[in-house]
């Protein structure tokens, strides 16, 4: 097995909760958690501890708050309230917690498979994945695509990101990149779900943060809220390409929209995260 593959079933295992009682879970980050834990992985063990109290309906969006930085040294454990069971919707809200402390709120909205309508924005115009500049292109590693907080060993995403760490053009509030769970996930759809929750969290202020700076090196920053619409089936182990855009910024907020398409140009999911970007430079 690859170091690439043992990452991602760590992030696989990650998912699979522990029952400690009923509607209440308890989860472990993976082991490359550092310093703060990763708002993906909260959010996505949160909508896993959802799915503990769902039978054979899926996500189709959710609506979640940040309310603390989470320790990855302990555990979190995940409060689960099961607001409505309907014939074709069902909804849960769940409470992260660590120390007592709420540091994660989030509800979920699921729903039966059903024909209806169908439409959808095109995808950008963009180069396919095998086309697209990998990270020694621009003189990167892997790595350097992933949160700094994270330990070196831990690489269970793959990108091919169209913007280098120096193309840095202010003003310009779109960004596209190709993203892939780096190994091969369970053929389980609900697993996949979980994953792009985990992968929705990436890059997403960021594309805020560079209409204003090069980096974040002088920029307070933080997930506020995150959200997410599920709209079409997907792999998460596929390439996904993650076109974002940030259509405002103001009152030491950032405002991000994203939208994940298939490499046929089909909309799978759209994320939306508004989050704390606070100018601390030098005076």
């Amino acid at each position: 097995m690859s170091a690439d593959q043992q990452d991602v079933d760590a992030i696989v295992a990650s998912l699979n909760l522990e029952e400690i009682d009923r509607n209440l879970y308890r989860g472990h980050p993976p082991y490359w958690e550092r310093g703060r834990l990763f708002g993906g992985i909260v959010a996505a063990q949160a909508l896993a501890a959802a799915y503990g109290t769902i039978e054979d309906i899926h996500v189709h969006s959710l609506h979640s708050y940040f309310l603390r930085p989470g320790d990855p040294e302990i555990p979190v454990i995940y409060d689960v309230d099961r607001i409505r069971d309907g014939r074709s919707f069902a909804t849960r809200r769940v409470v992260a917690r660590q120390r007592g402390e709420a540091i994660y709120n989030l509800s979920a909205s699921f729903h039966k498979v059903e024909e209806g309508f169908d439409h959808q924005a095109d995808m950008p115009d963009v180069a396919a994945p095998a086309d697209a500049p990998s990270p020694a292109d621009f003189g990167l590693t892997p790595r350097d695509y992933l949160p700094s907080l994270w330990a070196l060993d831990g690489v269970p995403i793959e990108i091919r990101n169209f913007h280098g760490p120096d193309d840095w053009q202010p003003g310009v509030h779109q960004r596209n990149m190709w993203i892939r769970a780096n190994g091969t996930v369970p053929d389980d759809p609900t697993t996949h779900r979980l994953m792009l929750t985990y992968l929705s969290d990436l890059t997403l202020l960021g594309t805020a943060v560079r209409m204003h700076a090069k980096d974040f090196e002088h920029i307070m920053a933080a997930s506020l809220d995150h959200a997410i619409w599920f709209h079409r089936p997907f792999r998460a182990d596929e390439w996904l390409l993650y076109s974002t855009t940030a259509p405002s910024a103001s009152g030491a907020r950032g405002f991000n929209i994203g939208h994940f398409f298939t490499e046929d140009g089909t909309l799978v999911a759209s994320a939306v995260q508004e989050g704390l970007m606070r100018d601390i430079s030098p005076r």
